[in-house]
C-alpha cells in the first residue's frame, strides 16, 4: 500500500500488488515509481522527493489514478502460457535458429510502426557530432515505446550501434524523431537480410545481428528495426538530440529547426560537462546548420514537386523558410538516389565529381570483398566508388500511403 499519501492530481500505479506514486515517462510508455523504503529493483533517488525510485515499462504496471497514457503505440503481444514463459520468450528472441519460428514471428510482427511513431537511435559521442553536421537517421533503430524504461547508459549501451559506448559511461546520447510512415522501416529478419547475418565477426561493429528482429540482450526483450534498404531517412520536424545520464536524467540537448535546416541548442550551462567527449563540438555553440543531403522528401503543390517535411501531427508540409507559408503537400514521397557499381546496387550517401560515397543495400561477405566496403556502424557498410565506374544512377522513390 502507499506509505505516503499521493498529492492531488498525482499518478498512482500498481506493481506486483503494491501501489506506488509514479511519474509518466515518454507519454506513458513507462513510469518512474517512488518509494520511501527499499524494495526489489528500487535504487536511491538522487532527486528531491521519496528516497527510492524504479523505472518500469507501462506493460508491467496497472494504472490506478492519473491521466491515461498519451502514447498510441501498442505493446508487443507475447503468447505466454505454461509452455511459454517470459524466460522462454526471451530465449527464443536470442536464438538465430528460432528466427523462422511461428511463435517468434507472431510475437515480433505485433510490434508495428505507424505515421507519427516516436523512433529512437542510440548514439555515441562520435555519432552525436555526426548528426550535428548533417547525418540522417539510418540503420538500426527502435520505437521509443519499447525502450522507454531504459534510462541510463548501463541500460542503453547494449543498443549502441558503433561499439564505442561502455555500460559504465557517465552519459549516452540518442536521436529521437517521428516516423513519416512504416514504408521507411523493415524488420531485420534473417530471411530478409541473409547476407548481413553471415558477415564474420571481424567485419562488423557492435553487437551481432541475430536475424530474429530482436536486439541481443541478456536481460531485455527489445524489438529492433532498420531503415528500409539501409537508406537515410529525412529528419522530421522537431527531431531531438538528447542525453541520458548515469543517474537516469534525460537532457534535451538540441532541437531540429526544419525551416532553418539547423540544430538549435537547448541545454543550459549546467549540462556543459556532457560534451567532454564530443570531438569538434563546443558546448556553448548554439546553432548547427545542416547541409543538404542526397535523400530528400518531396510533395506536390499545384502539381509542382517541392521539398517537404513531415511535421507531426500536421502531416506532410511544404518546407518553407517561413513557417507561416507552409501548406500541406500531395503525394509525398522519399527520393533516395542509388547507383550500380560493379553490378551491385548501392545507396548514395555523398555525391562528388570524382568519388561517390555509397552504402550497401544488402550487405554480404561477397559484396564487402568486391567493393572493399567497411563497417561504419552496426549493419551499415560503406565504400568510396570512383565515379567513372558507375554504370547506372537510378533514383529510388518511396511513396507514403496517405
Amino acid at each position: 500500500m502507499l506509505t505516503t499519501p499521493p498529492a492531488t492530481g498525482s499518478t498512482t500505479v500498481e506493481l506486483d500488488g503494491v501501489s506506488y506514486l509514479a511519474e509518466s515517462i515518454a507519454k506513458g510508455a513507462a513510469y518512474q515509481l517512488f518509494s520511501d523504503s527499499p524494495a526489489a529493483g528500487f535504487e536511491p533517488n538522487p532527486q528531491l522527493g521519496l528516497p527510492y525510485r524504479r523505472v518500469v515499462h507501462a506493460s508491467e504496471v496497472e494504472l490506478i489514478a492519473g491521466p491515461a497514457p498519451a502514447t498510441t503505440d501498442l505493446p508487443m503481444r507475447v503468447p505466454l502460457s505454461r509452455a511459454m514463459s517470459w524466460i522462454s520468450a526471451h530465449r527464443l528472441s536470442q536464438s538465430r535458429s528460432s528466427a523462422n519460428s511461428p511463435t517468434l514471428r507472431h510475437m515480433r510482427d505485433s510490434v508495428t510502426i505507424d505515421r507519427g511513431t516516436r523512433m529512437v537511435k542510440i548514439l555515441s559521442a562520435r555519432q552525436l557530432s555526426g548528426f550535428l553536421r548533417g547525418w540522417l537517421p539510418m540503420g538500426f533503430c527502435h520505437r521509443e515505446y519499447d525502450i522507454a524504461h531504459l534510462r541510463t547508459p548501463a541500460d542503453l549501451a547494449v543498443l549502441s550501434t558503433d561499439g564505442r559506448v561502455e555500460s559504465t559511461a557517465e552519459v549516452i546520447f540518442a536521436l529521437r524523431w517521428r516516423a513519416a510512415g512504416p514504408e521507411d522501416y523493415a524488420i531485420p529478419y534473417s530471411s530478409a537480410m541473409p547476407g548481413l547475418i553471415d558477415i564474420p565477426p571481424h567485419e562488423r561493429v557492435g553487437a551481432p545481428v541475430l536475424g530474429t528482429g530482436f536486439a541481443p540482450s541478456n536481460q531485455h526483450l527489445v524489438p529492433e528495426f532498420v531503415t528500409a534498404d539501409m537508406a537515410d531517412i529525412p529528419l522530421s520536424a522537431h527531431a531531438e538530440l538528447v542525453a541520458f545520464t548515469a543517474d537516469g536524467a534525460e537532457v534535451l540537448l538540441y532541437h531540429y529547426l526544419a525551416e532553418q535546416r539547423a540544430w538549435g541548442r537547448l541545454a543550459g550551462k549546467q549540462w556543459r560537462h556532457l560534451w567532454v567527449d564530443v570531438d569538434g563540438v563546443a558546448a556553448e555553440q548554439e546553432y548547427f546548420p545542416v547541409p543538404a543531403a542526397p535523400t530528400t522528401l518531396y510533395g506536390l503543390v499545384k502539381d509542382n514537386p517541392l521539398e517537404a517535411v513531415y511535421d507531426h501531427p500536421d502531416g506532410f508540409m511544404l518546407l518553407a523558410k517561413v513557417r507561416a507559408l507552409r501548406q500541406p503537400v500531395a503525394k509525398p514521397a522519399r527520393r533516395s538516389p542509388t547507383v550500380i557499381w560493379r553490378d551491385v546496387r548501392c545507396m548514395v550517401v555523398r555525391d562528388g565529381d570524382e568519388w561517390i560515397r555509397v552504402r550497401l543495400i544488402q550487405p554480404n561477405p561477397d559484396a564487402l570483398s568486391d567493393l572493399g566496403a567497411t563497417c561504419v556502424e552496426r549493419g551499415v557498410y560503406e565504400a568510396w566508388a570512383p565515379a567513372g565506374e558507375i554504370t547506372e544512377r537510378p533514383d529510388h522513390w518511396v511513396p507514403y500511403d496517405l
